[in-house]
């Protein structure tokens, strides 16, 4: 038998028969509500094009579809609990997970259902047009979780309420005294970024706090942001009291930069952070931060997949889980010469 030059995909089958890449799906994957006259067209083409069927395990009667999980950068705690989320909720519903570094090489996604993955599932990952438009074209739904940029209307996403989790970690801030308070955040054009700051800025504006431009710093979901932006907010002429990063890595680079100048958390500086990792439980002191559910977000995901691999519809193309403040020990109100100087500021 001659192989294909280009490998045929479900949208391939679908122009050719006349019908919906849903309905293709469904005929490969044995669904039931699909017209006889249609599965019949429908799996001669099959035939005719040599298509390359998912590959599915078979546990007596019970197939088992498989879910690619991409991921950009390192494995932070943030990824590894999204992760576990995503792990969790296949084992529980009879799913298979590959997890992958997020790639895009060319005909990645045409790649992936010859792989016999029947959706996406991106962490983070940044998605272009030309990357939708593949997808699109292999028939591939993909899920893109905590979305650092607006969605395409074509993208299905789980967040968190990062707004109100921003309010909730300044107002603590503001209930216990301070007023010189800094937002020291991820990307600037993340989407996420933006919904924190906005809630610090809320807050900020509801108690008439004032916001130096300079105590509002953008960068990236790292350590070394923490480290390097806490220093500048340290070194400044009336420098915070307190700061709220935008995640706990972040934070925890915070408390180092404090620490080497020789300030004690939380008596000379309080620190918010925002994910509630592990991270934030091992962090010395042990962080105060938003708490993100990321392994009821990854199992969101995980089910919103499945539900699409199998062409059904959900009810909205984004989903928010709601966020909570944790309180530990990494903030305290300011000591008496800070407040006083908050006050006059």
């Amino acid at each position: 038998m001659r192989q294909n030059a280009r490998r045929t995909t479900l949208a391939d089958i679908a122009r050719a028969a006349g019908v919906s890449v849903a309905t293709v799906s469904k005929v490969v994957n044995g669904r039931s509500d699909v017209a006889p006259h249609t599965r019949t067209r429908v799996q001669e083409l099959l035939r005719q094009h040599h298509y390359l069927a998912p590959v599915l395990r078979h546990t007596g009667a019970v197939r088992t579809p498989t879910i690619e999980v991409q991921f950009k950068g390192g494995l932070t705690s943030y990824v590894a609990e999204t992760l576990e989320g995503i792990i969790d909720s296949a084992a529980e519903l009879g799913a298979s997970v590959v997890i992958s570094k997020a790639s895009h090489a060319p005909h990645w996604a045409r790649d992936l259902v010859s792989a016999g993955r029947r959706a996406v599932i991106a962490i983070t990952s940044v998605y272009t047009t030309a990357h939708l438009n593949e997808l699109a074209r292999s028939g591939l739904p993909l899920v893109v979780l905590d979305p650092l940029h607006l969605p395409d209307s074509r993208v299905n996403s789980v967040g968190a309420t990062n707004f109100a989790g921003g309010l909730a970690a300044t107002r603590h801030l503001l209930s216990l005294g301070h007023r010189r308070i800094a937002y020291l955040g991820g990307p600037a054009m993340a989407v996420c970024n933006q919904a924190r700051r906005h809630g610090y800025r809320a807050a900020m504006e509801a108690e008439g706090a004032r916001v130096p431009d300079a105590y509002v710093l953008p960068g990236e979901f790292t350590y070394e942001t923490g480290l390097l932006g806490a220093t500048a907010l340290l070194g400044l002429r009336e420098p915070p009291t307190a700061v709220f990063a935008g995640n706990d890595e972040i934070a925890v680079g915070v408390i180092e930069a404090a620490r080497t100048r020789g300030l004690r958390v939380p008596e000379d500086l309080s620190v918010v952070g925002f994910d509630d990792t592990n991270l934030a439980q091992m962090a010395a002191p042990p962080l105060t931060t938003v708490r993100q559910p990321l392994q009821e977000m990854g199992g969101a995901a995980l089910r919103i997949a499945l539900r699409l691999a199998d062409a059904e519809k959900v009810e909205s193309h984004h989903i928010e889980l709601a966020t909570e403040l944790v309180v530990r020990v990494s903030t305290a109100p300011p000591c008496e010469e800070t407040r006083e100087a908050s006050v006059r500021g």
